[in-house]
């Protein structure tokens, strides 16, 4: 059996979204490569005397991930190029070209598994399908998520800070809007926190599967957790579906660039004292979500920051 290796040429600031959209299309494991430098926690775990030498920091990010030489390979592709050419509307992904070459057969998909493996957010703990849960862990808040479905295994610092503020504002019957859902992690979270119900919004059709699986090994009621594939942004029947002033909770866990459009429009899915709960923030680019927010007449509640990403909590005025 024949694997093809795609190498994919697009910056460090993109890498994260980039890969997103590529679990997005089903692409189950990416390699990177790029040179930013090693952080003093980094360099504190690596089991080395000498470190390398690493070059100086271009700002360039190769990610390379593998493809069964099949029928389908090439359908996965054409999704892998619609969606980088998506990517483009709303920020820099550099030069995003796409080397290709032949490797060896190799179990890519049960490999990369050694390195997803059940770990807590605060108190929840998140664990793929093919671990087992720990008699001592039984009593906990329990996530079966698993990686490559769609974005969002809980693994990145966005999705634990969304995660973190979910925690401390769902209350139990509240409607939630949680716009990219993904695999349905927040929207997950959030029905098991006690919330009555949750509608997912998301580009990407492969959010479909994802959401009913992970809503499967989650034991998520059916009418608790519902999808719609659309932009919410500019397609009125989208914003018709989810409805008007409905929500006490909007979550999107996107970036600064999405979140600056996305905000003048969804207040208006917020009922009045409606908070917004907003993560994909790169620091330094906070400005942008801060300046949509008060724009969109919202009052910032809270920022709250993990590594080099944030996340912004505003409020809908109780008056509107």
């Amino acid at each position: 059996m024949k694997w093809i290796r795609y190498r994919l040429k697009t910056t460090e600031e993109a890498e994260d979204i980039v890969i997103s959209a590529l679990a997005d299309c089903g692409i189950e494991g990416v390699e990177i490569e790029d040179k930013v430098p090693l952080t003093e926690e980094e360099k504190a775990q690596m089991f080395v005397d000498i470190l390398p030498d690493i070059p100086d920091d271009d700002g360039i990010a190769y990610l390379s991930f593998y493809l069964e030489e099949d029928n389908s390979q090439e359908e996965t592709l054409e999704r892998v190029k619609q969606s980088l050419e998506e990517l483009r509307v709303f920020m820099d992904i550099g030069e995003g070209t796409i080397e290709v070459s032949e490797t060896e057969d190799k179990d890519w998909i049960n490999n990369w598994k050694q390195y997803f493996k059940q770990f807590y957010v605060d108190d929840i703990l998140i664990i793929p399908s093919w671990e087992t849960v720990r008699e001592e862990d039984r009593d906990k808040m329990i996530l079966h998520i698993d990686p490559g479905t769609a974005f969002g295994t809980g693994m990145h610092e966005t999705t634990q800070l969304c995660i973190r503020q979910l925690k401390k504002y769902v209350k139990p019957g509240m409607e939630i809007l949680d716009v990219g859902t993904g695999s349905g992690i927040l929207a997950i979270v959030a029905v098991k926190l006690g919330a009555a119900h949750v509608l997912g919004t998301d580009l990407d059709p492969c959010a479909v599967p994802a959401v009913i699986d992970n809503k499967a090994a989650n034991d998520v009621p059916e009418d608790a957790f519902d999808l719609v594939i659309g932009n919410i942004i500019d397609d009125r029947k989208i914003m018709d579906v989810a409805g008007y002033e409905k929500y006490d909770i909007v979550t999107a866990n996107i970036l600064a660039d999405v979140l600056a459009p996305l905000t003048p429009v969804i207040v208006n899915q917020m009922k009045p004292g409606a908070l917004y709960i907003t993560s994909g923030i790169l620091e330094g680019q906070e400005y942008k979500v801060l300046d949509a927010c008060r724009e969109a007449g919202l009052a910032v509640v809270e920022i709250t920051k993990q590594g080099e990403w944030l996340s912004v909590t505003a409020q809908k005025s109780a008056e509107a």
